[in-house]
């Protein structure tokens, strides 16, 4: 059945590289993408897409109902790919309020638009909660999260998207809500906001600006490339039972200290410098309130119900983002500038 989609959050990093991925690989379906354009909404992302006939860009907040009531009707959505979110912890901790709104709020008002349009007739209708692994809380040095592990978030982030998972799944057993749900790993990869890790880290690299590593530097985290994440949700959505939640991870463990190690000495390779020179710019910093200690994903569900594996290993894969990020040393620049808040004004105004 020809799917209409309306995909939350699109200009982000996630969103935008799924969008390249799906628009042009299904030009049968037609894609809504409703982003509010806060900070870390980019139309810059999604640059050659404007122009195909499968896609449609709405700039829209998704706690704002009658908005999304009337996409809805207009487009006769009869599907949801959910990935809108305020996601970083360190602005959850210094404004917890705007992830309730965005993460719990707006998740609660795009059920209910669905609910409402679909009004019972849920023959092939979707709707499709894309999440975190931080849910989970904290491991130590041993054992994965499964997807039954049970929820123990420790920032107001991972809180908010913990109860935003709750509502999804309420939705399903209260309403009959046909959902499916997954909590992936940290992403990386092309068009990542530079406040995060990896970004920030190849950015001050060039700039020879100090690297900040939070604490002890032991923080562990699974890694996944962004576009094996892709693949992961266009798997789910197609094939993934209805009711059920599957973590999607790239069984790629790194300490925080260790991957800016590698990072520092494939830079100075890429850049000519001499490798392990841009260790020196590491300083440790005062630790983050509540840092959780490991996080890893146990994606057997996945793989054995769906077939899905990742294929990219961190050396290759961050190779290629740093590499990406110095090809697109404009890209970077409009953003530390915020030049790059002009462009939808530019295109669509």
């Amino acid at each position: 059945m020809k799917k209409n989609i309306l995909l939350t959050g699109g200009a982000g990093f996630i969103g935008s590289n799924l969008l390249r991925m799906m628009v042009n690989k299904y030009p049968n379906y037609k894609f809504v993408n409703l982003d509010k354009l806060t900070y870390a909404g980019n139309l810059e992302n999604l640059t050659g897409l404007e122009d195909k006939p499968n896609y449609t860009f709405v700039k829209g907040d998704i706690c704002d109902s009658n908005l999304l009531n009337s996409l809805f009707e207009k487009h006769k959505i009869n599907a949801v790919m959910h990935l809108a979110a305020e996601s970083h912890v360190d602005r959850s901790i210094s404004n917890p309020m705007s992830f309730i709104e965005t993460n719990i709020v707006g998740t609660v008002s795009l059920l209910n638009a669905a609910k409402h349009a679909w009004d019972g007739a849920y023959e092939d209708k979707i709707f499709y909660h894309i999440s975190t692994d931080e849910v989970y809380g904290s491991l130590g040095d041993t054992g994965f999260f499964t997807e039954t592990t049970s929820y123990d978030p420790r920032s107001p982030y991972s809180a908010s998207k913990a109860s935003s998972d709750h509502l999804v799944r309420a939705y399903y057993h209260t309403y009959g809500m046909p959902v499916k749900l997954s909590n992936c790993s940290n992403n990386y990869g092309p068009y990542q906001f530079p406040e995060k890790l990896l970004p920030l880290m190849i950015n001050n690299i060039k700039n020879n600006k100090e690297l900040p590593v939070y604490g002890d530097g032991k923080y562990t985290r699974d890694w996944l490339w962004v576009d094996d994440h892709s693949k992961a949700i266009d798997v789910v959505f197609h094939k993934g039972r209805v009711g059920e939640t599957y973590n999607i991870g790239g069984n790629n463990e790194w300490k925080n200290i260790d991957l800016v190690e590698l990072l520092c000495d494939t830079m100075d390779k890429l850049l000519g410098r001499q490798v392990g020179s841009s260790r020196s710019l590491i300083r440790f910093v005062k630790d983050r309130p509540g840092h959780d200690r490991r996080y890893a994903i146990d994606a057997t569900k996945i793989k054995n119900e769906l077939g899905w594996e990742p294929m990219v290993q961190m050396d290759k894969g961050l190779s290629e983002t740093a590499q990406w990020y110095l090809d697109n040393e404009a890209w970077m620049d409009r953003i530390l500038s915020g030049a790059y808040k002009e462009y939808y004004s530019n295109q669509y105004e």
